[in-house]
């Protein structure tokens, strides 16, 4: 491992960015489809969401699903990367919780 390379600032690299935490967030309870986590996440765009959703597979982190059906059906869920994610999320959970409350 390249010790010039900082763990933290990697992961961040990754799950970072306005919406992917919320996206992480929705697909930790399961599969959803693309108008599933769009309804569920207030304010993003349809663009945005792609965008973000295609880095979170890139990385290995979310895994998107096509079906050969018209009209076409796409799901996406956590890869077993992304579920290792779970207690990370939590805990920002936990951590956004206790600021809001201070």
């Amino acid at each position: 491992m390249d010790e010039d390379i900082c763990p933290t600032e990697t992961a961040l690299e990754v799950i970072g960015g306005k919406w992917k935490g919320m996206i992480l967030f929705y697909l930790y309870d399961g599969t959803k489809r693309f108008n599933e986590l769009r309804r569920s996440i207030p304010g993003v765009t349809q663009r945005m969401l792609t965008k973000q959703l295609r880095e979170l597979e890139k990385e290995g982190v979310v895994h998107r699903e096509v079906y050969p059906e018209i009209p076409p059906k796409v799901e996406y869920s956590l890869t077993p990367l992304g579920r290792k994610l779970g207690p990370t999320l939590e805990s920002l959970r936990q951590w956004g919780q206790a600021y809001l409350g201070q």
